[in-house]
C-alpha cells in the first residue's frame, strides 16, 4: 500500500480526483497527516465512505517512543523512536533562547563510518521514508507540547545519500498547509558528498549547509572520515565555494575537536589557509566519547586556544554548547544502547 503521508499536497490532490472526490478533500486529509493524525478513522470531517477509500488505498504509518530521556540540566529531550518495522532513530530537541530546535535522523544506521560516530556503528541498515522524517519533527512537537521552529538533519544517517527523500521531507515541512518551516530555519549536515552538494545547490533552497569537515588535511581528514579518499579537502571547498555562489548562503564547517588529532596550532593555521576566500563560519564541537572508539575530546583550552587563532585571522568561530550530557544526547548513542540491551544474544 501507499505511503499517504510522504505525498506531497498536489500528489495527493491528484490522486482523490482520480478516486472521485472533490480536490478541495486533498487539503483537509493533508491537515490531519500534519496534525499528527494515526488513523483514517480520526479525519472526522470526511464521509465514512472517504475514510474507507483511504483505507484501502494507503497506509497512515507513525512512530512510537521506545525510549524518551530528559535532561535535569537544559531540559533537552532525546527520543528514541520506534518505526514500523521495529528499526529504531534518533531525535533530540534542544531548547535555545530563539525557539525549539530538534535534530532528526535520515536513515536507520549509516554507511559513512565516520570514527568518531556513535551512528555509524554496524553501518547502514535502510534509508528513511519522506514519512518517517516528518513524523520525527511532527511527533517530538505533539509529544512534548513544545512548538517547533528549527530543524536540523544532523542525526543518525547520512541526509545526502538519501538525497530525495530528503528534498521530498523539505518539501512536506516546508508546505503552508502543513507545518510551514522555512527553509531558513533548516541546516542540512553533510559529511561531504561532493556530486550532491553540487545537486543541492542547483535546488536553490535557502536552507543552510553544513559540512562536516573535522581535519583540514587529506592525511588526517581520511583517517577519521573515510568519505575522504573519495572526495578530498579541496575538491570538497571548491564544491563549496560553488554552494556559496549559487545560492548565497554561508557554509557552516563543523569541527569536532579530537585531542592530538586535528587540534594542533598547526592544524588551525592550514585551515586558515584552505578557507581563505570562503565565507564561512566554523562550529568548534567539543568531541562526544564514544565507548568503541578510542578518540578523545580535547582540552577546553586547547578549543579556546584554536577558536581565538581563527578569529584572528578573520573567520568566526564558535563553540557548540554541550545540551543532553547526562542523557548521551550525541548521535547514535540511545539506539546503540537501546539494541545491546534488547537485541544482543545471550550466550
Amino acid at each position: 500500500m501507499k505511503d499517504i503521508k510522504s505525498k506531497t499536497l498536489a500528489e495527493l490532490a491528484d490522486e482523490l480526483t482520480a478516486l472521485g472526490e472533490p480536490k478541495f478533500r486533498a487539503k483537509q486529509v493533508f491537515s490531519w497527516l500534519h496534525r499528527g493524525a494515526t488513523s483514517f478513522d480520526e479525519m472526522t470531517d470526511l464521509s465514512k465512505a472517504l475514510r474507507e477509500k483511504l483505507k484501502n488505498e494507503y497506509e497512515l504509518i507513525y512512530p512510537t517512543v521506545a525510549r524518551r530521556l530528559e535532561s535535569a540540566k537544559d531540559g533537552t529531550i532525546k527520543y528514541l523512536w520506534r518505526l514500523t518495522d521495529g528499526n529504531c532513530v534518533e531525535s533530540v530537541l534542544m531548547r535555545y533562547h530563539h525557539g525549539n530546535t530538534v535534530c532528526i535522523s535520515s536513515e536507520v544506521g549509516c554507511p559513512m563510518g565516520c570514527a568518531f560516530c556513535a551512528s555509524t556503528l554496524g553501518g547502514l541498515v535502510r534509508r528513511l521514508k519522506p514519512s518517517e522524517m516528518l513524523d520525527q519533527v511532527l511527533f517530538t512537537q505533539l509529544d512534548s507540547g513544545l512548538p517547533i521552529s528549527n530543524i536540523v538533519l544532523m542525526g543518525i544517517g547520512e541526509p545526502l545519500d538519501n538525497f530525495d527523500t530528503v528534498l521530498r521531507f523539505l518539501e512536506l515541512v516546508n508546505s503552508p498547509e502543513g507545518m510551514n518551516i522555512g527553509m531558513r530555519h533548516i541546516s542540512l549536515s553533510t559529511c561531504g558528498l561532493v556530486d550532491k552538494i553540487d545537486a543541492l545547490a542547483e535546488k536553490n533552497l535557502q536552507l543552510t549547509l553544513s559540512v562536516s569537515l573535522h581535519a583540514p588535511t587529506d592525511e588526517i581528514r581520511s583517517k577519521i572520515m573515510p568519505i575522504n579518499r573519495r572526495y578530498p579537502v579541496a575538491q570538497l571547498l571548491d564544491s563549496c565555494k560553488h554552494y556559496f555562489e549559487k545560492t548565497g548562503r554561508r557554509i557552516s564547517f563543523e569541527y569536532a575537536m579530537i585531542r592530538g588529532v586535528n587540534d594542533t596550532p598547526e592544524m588551525a593555521k592550514i585551515l586558515i589557509r584552505r578557507l581563505k576566500g570562503i565565507a564561512a563560519h566554523v562550529n568548534l564541537i567539543p568531541l562526544n566519547e564514544v565507548a568503541e572508539s578510542p578518540l578523545k575530546p580535547s582540552y577546553p583550552e586547547t578549543v579556546r586556544a584554536f577558536q581565538q587563532t581563527l578569529e584572528a585571522h578573520g573567520i568566526p568561530a564558535t563553540v557548540r554548547r554541550t545540551l543532553g550530557s547526562d542523557i548521551n544526547a550525541s548521535c547514535g548513542q540511545l539506539r546503540r544502547k537501546f539494541e545491546r540491551e534488547h537485541f544482543t544474544r545471550k550466550e
